[in-house]
């Protein structure tokens, strides 16, 4: 009896160091290179984690989103546009970008490719409606710089 009573000291103690050492673990966070952790303390912006190890504060701090540097490729629905002729075309759409800065990216724009599709069709239509078919079937290195 004498035994267990013992082992039964010792026992929640090292429950509650085993405990500490896991939630500490579990809040150290490795940021790869083509990526960044935007954080948030108590709801709040904190801060942007580049490349390398960071220790979050257990139940304060939360890794709000993680944000790809890469750059990304997005490939949109056709888009109907109107020449300046008045004839009517289906344009195929496929973007590059390239996230550089995370915060802004995160709080910035509810939606944000969202966002991107939409300035994207509004400067197709503006870039076309300026030109005939015929240029605008023609000027593709032209309507790409834009």
């Amino acid at each position: 009896m004498e035994f267990l009573a013992m082992l039964g000291g010792f026992l929640v103690p090292i429950i509650l160091i085993v405990l500490v050492i896991l939630i500490l673990a579990a809040n150290i966070k490795v940021v790869q290179q083509s990526k960044a952790y935007v954080v948030e303390r108590l709801g709040a912006f904190q801060a942007v984690w580049g490349v390398g190890i960071h220790f979050k504060i257990p139940f304060i701090e939360k890794v709000a989103k993680v944000v790809s540097l890469k750059e990304q490729v997005v490939d949109f629905a056709p888009q109907p546009v109107i020449t300046k002729d008045n004839v009517t075309m289906q344009i195929d759409t496929v973007i590059y970008f390239q996230i550089t800065d995370p915060k802004l990216y995160t709080y910035g724009v509810e939606h944000p490719m969202s966002a991107i599709e939409n300035l994207t069709a509004t400067t197709l239509r503006n870039i076309i409606g300026d030109l005939e078919l015929d240029q605008s079937l023609t000027s593709r290195d032209h309507i790409n710089t834009q």
